[in-house]
């Protein structure tokens, strides 16, 4: 067995993390073989859902691979919808308010346990259900924990309110459903408030800072916060049905609530913020351009506030999955029964619909866009995102196996199966023979191989992350499945290990 297995590879010192990679080069291709099914998917729902105008775009490894639309932006004059239409994108703008707050924070502006009272002074006032309530911060704000109520109907017609009526507000007192800190509620009032804390520290208004730090760099040129500061023959008007017929709902102006949900931008232009997200994808030594750092927008995407176990989530296509969501720093997060996490926002206000979603480990997102009242295209996006990856036949990113993972594969697998010399070896921490008794793991080890048979090979392990993973061991009659993992020092030494024969079907 050692004589077999001593030969395999030749592992070389100790390096740096290298980053997960794809390994079909041809994915991209196969993607785009699926765009057929992805336009009827988006037809039809538009057309039941009587949507003026829809547009979309599929985002793969950080560039648009497609675009469509249906219908139009202009329902009497008949101009219609394409990629470089502006559309209102509704909440879709929390991650943007999110990212110019972790700009900020980076700068040494602000901390995100700041009370909010630091840079809007109105806060002080306020009266909390209970004595014990905490002051609300800004990290409370980003993830939707800061007691005020659910409040998507009410906070979408506050979208042109001014500064002044916003700190009006906030003085004459709010109703609170609950405590800060103990529960997600969906807070459009608290994104506005992040608002003006970018304001506030920033020493610019939010409209402003946010195109010199956030569009600008990413060349976002044609988007914008004020509606009538966009060219009229490209801007999406909106609309709601009613009596069979699309209705006219007339556009705010940008206002204090903007930073909540009043960005307008086009396909082309929001690829780049979507690319921006997905290259922070995965941990990498290579060069960081921001305009946020990649650790930043991780962070971002991680799932900060719990909101809820879907014990009965079905994808759209009616396959089963259960699901957990949460919220993270103006983005949703979900994992689903598979282990597939997907981050995103979706958007609703009277005349617009919209949502992007993006597969970090499958390096794919998608984005559309409409112009009817609370068009919601999460649903939709999500059907197209599994329709893609499972026709596409799409694998996450594979992580290589560290220099130490494959020292420690081969330094165990020489002592396998009589444990000889393990003891004395070097190989084992501390704690390992006090938690397994090396005459019980020689007994086992022994009837686990004999009843392999012949050992015919050994495969490369498979890394869970740079310090745990799993190989497995070739018998004629059964397969040997190893895992073991790593302590924590400088020189990471075995510190637990499991040994199992597994059927040869179970393997494939």
């Amino acid at each position: 067995m050692r004589a077999f297995l001593i030969t395999l590879f030749i592992v070389s010192s100790l390096s740096a993390q290298a980053p997960p990679t794809f390994i079909d080069t041809n994915r991209t291709q196969k993607v785009k073989e699926t765009f057929a099914v992805v336009d009827r998917i988006y037809k039809e729902y538009a057309e039941q859902r009587h949507m003026p105008g829809l547009v979309y775009g599929v985002v793969v490894d950080d560039q648009l691979v497609y675009s469509g639309n249906f219908g139009f932006t202009n329902v009497q004059k008949k101009i219609p919808a394409n990629s470089q239409s502006l559309f209102r994108i509704a909440s879709m703008s929390k991650s943007v308010t999110a990212v110019a707050i972790l700009q900020l924070r980076d700068a040494g502006k602000l901390q995100l346990d700041d009370p909010v009272s630091k840079f809007i002074l109105e806060m002080n006032s306020l009266r909390y259900l209970t004595t014990d309530a905490p002051a609300i911060t800004i990290r409370h704000l980003l993830i939707h924990a800061t007691g005020l109520p659910e409040d998507n109907p009410w906070g979408d017609r506050q979208l042109d309110n001014t500064d002044a009526e916003l700190l009006q507000l906030i003085a004459n007192g709010v109703s609170f459903s609950n405590v800060p800190e103990i529960a997600f509620e969906y807070s459009n009032l608290g994104f506005a408030l992040l608002g003006r804390i970018v304001a506030v520290a920033s020493g610019k208004s939010f409209d402003v800072y946010t195109r010199e730090n956030i569009f600008m760099p990413l060349g976002m040129n044609n988007t914008i916060w004020e509606f009538s500061e966009g060219p009229a023959e490209r801007l999406a008007l909106g609309y709601d049905w009613i009596d069979d017929a699309s209705v006219d709902v007339p556009l705010l102006h940008h206002g204090s609530y903007g930073s909540m949900g009043g960005l307008i931008t086009s396909i082309e232009d929001f690829t780049t913020y979507v690319a921006m997200h997905m290259s922070a994808w995965p941990p990498r030594n290579d060069a960081d351009h921001g305009p946020l750092k990649r650790s930043s927008l991780r962070e971002m995407h991680q799932p900060w506030r719990f909101d809820r176990v879907l014990p009965r989530f079905k994808y759209p296509s009616g396959r089963d999955c259960p699901s957990a969501t949460a919220y993270g720093y103006g983005l949703r997060w979900m994992e689903d029964c598979r282990g597939r996490v997907n981050i995103g926002h979706s958007g609703g206000l009277p005349g617009f619909g919209s949502n992007w979603t993006m597969f970090p480990e499958y390096g794919i997102a998608v984005m559309s866009f409409d112009n009817i009242t609370y068009g919601g295209t999460s649903t939709i996006n999500l059907a197209v995102l599994d329709t893609i990856i499972t026709l596409a036949g799409l694998e996450p990113r594979k992580l290589p196996a560290s220099d130490i993972l494959k020292r420690r594969q081969q330094e165990l697998a020489n002592i396998l199966p009589d444990w000889e010399n393990a003891e004395q070896s070097g190989l084992f921490a501390e704690n390992f023979f006090l938690d397994f008794r090396i005459s019980d793991l020689k007994k086992r080890t022994k009837e686990i191989f004999e009843t392999a048979g012949k050992i015919v090979g050994m495969k490369m392990i498979v890394p869970e992350n740079q310090l745990r993973g799993t190989f497995v061991i070739e018998g004629e009659k059964m397969d040997i499945e190893v895992y073991f993992t790593l302590t924590p020092e400088k020189n990471p030494l075995i510190q637990f290990a499991r040994v199992r024969s597994v059927r040869k079907e179970e393997m494939k």
